[in-house]
């Protein structure tokens, strides 16, 4: 990974969703920048292992198990951030899933899911982030950033998708209200709406005819790579972004054009 262009040295990024894909990166990209994270996911012996590798390449990083559609969770996680370095001051609400099928078929359970996880866990976490943000003098310091995973779904229509797309536009919005009411307690909050990337939840899709299909159909015929992330997300995470909240970006090599 290549030297980062901004600096988060002295802060403490707690990222849901680590365990792999975005999550896994972010955290990755963070230390490298000199921050303190914590790793949080479901899959905590994932987190534990990306925790030894970010610490056995001169990082910082603390595994946690982390599961966002439990309010009791998210508040544990938390309290052993700060407890073991601090107080975070850096909230990344990335945790998500996908339930493909189409409106018709999809069954209920699938969908509750979808929302439990991409938007109510969005909402609690960045709600506990800011709680504790304020409790420790974020309206003084202005240093409390909270960033939230969206999708260019949120902006689009297609087939099969249809629940998990329409949280990630509830997702772009809580951004900004979120955003309105803490912008005089000195926290921002930020929405990175990435294309689609190649990870584990999807990889398997983009190498079958019908995703191979749907890369053809893009201006630019290709994945965005999940590189192309790094710059937003540590601008947003920096005193950089100081004035800047309540905004939404899509980083997607014109997917959605």
């Amino acid at each position: 990974m290549e030297a980062p262009r901004y600096s988060l040295a002295g802060r403490v990024a707690l990222i849901a969703g680590a365990s792999s894909g975005l999550g896994a990166r972010f955290a990755r990209l963070y230390a490298a920048a000199g921050a303190s994270v914590v790793i949080g996911a479901r899959r905590v012996e994932r987190v534990a292992a990306l925790a030894e590798e970010i610490n056995g390449q001169g990082g910082k990083a603390q595994a946690v198990a982390l599961d966002v559609t439990e309010e009791a969770s998210i508040i544990a996680a938390f309290d052993a951030a700060e407890a073991s370095v601090g107080v975070p001051d850096v909230v990344v609400a990335n945790a998500g899933i996908v339930e493909a099928g189409r409106s018709i078929d999809l069954p209920a359970d699938a969908m509750r899911r979808v929302v439990d996880t991409n938007f109510n866990g969005v909402y609690l976490t960045a709600r506990e982030g800011a709680r504790r943000m304020i409790a420790a003098g974020s309206k003084q310091s202005e240093k409390g950033r909270i960033i939230l995973t969206g999708s260019i779904t949120a902006q689009m229509t297609a087939q099969g998708d249809s629940a998990y797309a329409a949280t990630k536009l509830a997702v772009q919005h809580l951004g900004r209200q979120f955003a309105r009411e803490w912008a005089r307690l000195g926290i921002n909050v930020n929405v990175i709406q990435p294309g689609y990337i190649r990870t584990e939840i999807d990889g398997e899709w983009f190498d079958s005819e019908g995703g191979k299909a749907q890369i053809a159909s893009w201006p630019r015929k290709r994945l965005t790579e999940i590189s192309a992330l790094d710059d937003m997300m540590l601008f947003f995470a920096s005193d950089a972004s100081r004035q800047v909240t309540g905004t939404f970006i899509s980083v997607d090599d014109g997917q959605s054009l």
